[in-house]
């Protein structure tokens, strides 16, 4: 059978009551925008449900794109009849012959959309199992853990059969909680920040500071498959690389040096704070674990964030290193972080950083020096590229190890 459909299954999108549609037309935008190289693919959607028209497109590869797309809770390979019982029997029959081996067990479970249908639910059941089992060689029926499991949906317009019901992302879909500018470095927590802000509905920008010739073209490029990597969750994402060799040079001249990492962080929040603003976004998120290390003890945080009133996110404020690790491995994120390439972050830190630095004290160090200037040259000088989810990322490095 020509399985030449996909349905797609709302998860927090159903608890939505009036604005329903606004989560659905995002979610469909995003997956267009995942499936763009697609160019067959045609769409459905109604109050509780999306089907994706195949058109012969690759349908397996078409499912591998689909389970990056938060909103959508599960989806199933479909096969599409018309809505009365000879031909949902036929279909179901041909569907069934095709796929299953000499001692297999079936099941069928059917859901009925269309409650004008002739025959309700257990009757469908029934009259469909029966026709299975009289038209096939030992198959036989297992109601609790069938081999092979039919599901069919009636509707008015079409009836669908499915046999597989594969996981999708869960979540909300990317857009539909607002933007936020994501602190990326090159380093294993902030991608999956970025990744788990994306799941809670939020459109990222990314945010890189870059000091040549502190820092390597490979240690921008390794940013930058990082950034991509990430449009497969939601579509394409722009990418503002922040020159700050400057800002660093001076901050090692000016601030004592223990206190040096809490200025950097402290300049890196306005330069971010200043983008936020210009691209109308909301909040500023980074890849900070509480504790993790020096510049992430909460004293830090409070200090650090002194410089703005704009909410400072951090996804990841609670999870482990080893946590952080399993998810970026999962995510495909890890082995790109771990190119020995080092950030700015990384390059500058002293030997001694303050753990619990004092808010007054780095007011009192940063009052000698006019950072402003800086800030506003760094924002002006800002590279901004737009990575897109066309394709999927490749690993431009493999020729070096």
């Amino acid at each position: 059978m020509n399985e030449d459909y996909i349905l797609i299954r709302f998860g927090e999108i159903s608890t939505k009551g009036k604005n329903r549609k606004l989560f659905v037309d995002r979610l469909k935008r995003n997956i267009k925008m995942v499936l763009r190289d697609f160019r067959n693919v045609r769409y459905e959607s109604t109050r509780d449900r999306m089907t994706l028209v195949l058109n012969g497109e690759d349908a397996e590869a078409v499912m591998a794109r689909l389970k990056n797309v938060f909103g959508i809770q599960s989806f199933s390979l479909a096969v599409k009849c018309r809505t009365d019982l000879e031909s949902i029997k036929e279909t179901a029959l041909a569907s069934v012959q095709e796929q299953y081996k000499p001692g297999d067990t079936f099941k069928v479970s059917t859901k009925r959309a269309y409650k004008q249908f002739e025959l309700n639910t257990n009757e469908v059941n029934a009259e469909i199992g029966g026709h299975i089992l009289r038209n096939t060689d030992d198959l036989t029926v297992d109601v609790h853990s069938p081999d092979i499991h039919l599901r069919i949906e009636i509707r008015e317009d079409a009836t669908y059969l499915t046999f597989r019901d594969e996981k999708g992302a869960g979540g909300l879909p990317v857009g539909s909680g607002g933007k936020a500018m994501l602190m990326i470095s090159g380093g294993i927590d902030s991608p999956v920040a970025g990744f788990y802000a994306m799941k809670r509905g939020l459109e990222i920008e990314a945010v890189h500071f870059f000091s040549p010739p502190y820092t390597s073209e490979r240690a921008k490029q390794k940013v930058i498959d990082l950034t991509k990597r990430l449009t497969a969750f939601g579509g394409d994402i722009k990418l503002h690389i922040v020159p700050f060799t400057k800002t660093q040079e001076l901050i090692q001249k000016q601030i004592p040096e223990n206190y040096s990492m809490t200025a950097t962080r402290r300049l890196m929040l306005q330069i971010a704070d200043k983008l936020r603003e210009r691209h109308n976004a909301l909040a500023v998120f980074t890849g900070e674990s509480l504790g993790q290390v020096a510049s992430q003890t909460l004293e830090s945080m409070y200090a650090i964030n002194a410089v703005t009133s704009t909410p400072v996110l951090r996804p990841l404020i609670g999870m482990d290193k080893t946590e952080i690790i399993e998810k970026a491995k999962e995510i495909d994120t890890y082995d790109i972080s771990i190119r020995p390439y080092e950030d700015c972050c990384t390059i500058f830190t002293p030997s001694a950083p303050k753990t619990r630095p004092k808010k007054e004290k780095i007011e009192h160090f940063e009052s000698y020096t006019d950072f402003e200037p800086l800030i506003n040259e760094a924002v002006e000088n800002t590279e901004t590229i737009v990575l897109s989810s066309k394709a999927e990322t490749k690993d431009q490095f493999a020729d070096f190890f």
